[in-house]
């Protein structure tokens, strides 16, 4: 393994492996088998099986989704979140348990939570409202569902636990798209989810994060925050890839008609030249990215038979539904009416390598 192979090999964000446990779990409640979902995501028994043993955060994502398809449960994250025992997210959750207030319990949160996993990192905003923000570093936003959903109604439970009180969020945005807010989703979070949003957020009220934390223990509090700084030092916390980093920004724009190589550069805090450099050394040109991206959308949402082709259009940026007709023809040799009537769309059951068989074509790359 050469240099850059090993410093490639380094920037892949890993994760503590707990959601692959709890899923892995509850598949065997249900009688499913785990070894060959695990063999397709690319993780171990072993793994699995060890408390101590980290995951790539990709394979993780993947083995959430392959346990969903097995298991005929879309919601899958939501499910095994609002389940399973808080105290199995291991020393994260005591340090928030044990912080006096939920302000202080939030904010170590988001400094400690890329120990759990290094692919999603929180920030908390404040204002007359105390917004959560879960963004990827490392991962392509669109590849997730599961994973989301499971750390929102994880972080909503946490801070009801951790307050004693039944919090209801002011508002729920998710990046990925739902025809509409699930009735159980509905009743457990107590809001409206706002899906096909530009953000991943829980909002909260900003008296909410004044309220005490019923089990506030300042000394433990010390001991435990300690741990989790020797425990930071390990973890390099800037694993993101130009990459997926370029394709969380077009996925923001897309809608707006706003996903070109120049606003990309800006946001990414390079030049247009500079972007298009680095992407060349990695084997990658931004139209090949942007295109790859779009034709994984479109065959998410055409399975989506509540989405009109014309929102679909205007969803991936295009103006006229004929220019979307057109290029989706070009990508996969047939038009999204044809292909929603095939049923050759992809469910959210099957977004698993939804774009693989059109990576050469639209990357150039062999």
């Amino acid at each position: 393994m050469d240099a850059s192979e090993l410093m490639r090999f380094h920037s892949v964000p890993s994760a503590a492996g707990g959601i692959s446990r709890l899923v892995s779990a509850r598949m065997r409640e249900l009688g499913i088998q785990v070894l060959p979902l695990l063999s397709k995501a690319g993780l171990t028994a072993e793994q699995i099986d060890d408390p101590t043993a980290r995951v790539k955060v990709q394979s993780q994502i993947k083995f959430l989704e392959l346990c969903a398809v097995a298991s005929h449960d879309d919601f899958l994250g939501f499910h095994v979140a609002r389940d399973f025992d808080l105290r199995e997210i291991g020393l994260l959750y005591y340090v928030l348990s044990s912080s006096e207030i939920l302000a202080d319990a939030l904010y170590k949160a988001e400094r400690y939570s890329r120990i759990v996993n290094e692919g999603i990192s929180l920030k908390i905003s404040k204002g007359h409202e105390t917004a959560i923000t879960f963004s990827y570093t490392g991962v392509t936003r669109r590849s997730d569902q599961h994973q989301l959903e499971f750390w929102i109604t994880s972080l909503l439970r946490i801070c009801r636990q951790l307050t004693s009180r039944r919090l209801v969020p002011s508002r729920i945005r998710i990046m990925h798209n739902r025809a509409k807010t699930p009735v159980e989703f509905r009743s457990f979070l107590g809001c409206e989810v706002e899906f096909g949003s530009n953000a991943d957020e829980v909002v909260f009220s900003r008296t909410v994060t004044l309220l005490p934390i019923v089990s506030a223990d300042p000394h433990l509090n010390e001991l435990l925050i300690q741990y989790s700084e020797d425990a930071l030092v390990h973890r390099k916390l800037d694993r993101s890839t130009l990459r997926s980093s370029a394709e969380n920004a077009i996925a923001l724009l897309l809608p707006h008609g706003k996903a070109r190589a120049a606003e990309i550069a800006r946001r990414l805090g390079m030049s247009p030249r500079t972007l298009a450099r680095r992407l060349a050394s990695e084997g990658l040109t931004f139209s090949g990215i942007l295109d790859e991206q779009k034709v994984a959308l479109a065959r998410s949402y055409l399975a989506d038979g509540d989405l009109p082709v014309s929102q679909i259009a205007w969803l991936l940026g295009y103006r006229e539904v004929s220019a979307f007709t057109h290029a989706f023809k070009r990508w996969t040799g047939t038009t999204p009416r044809q292909t929603r009537a095939s049923g050759n769309a992809a469910s959210p059951r099957e977004r698993i390598g939804i774009f693989e068989p059109h990576r050469e074509q639209l990357t150039g790359r062999k």
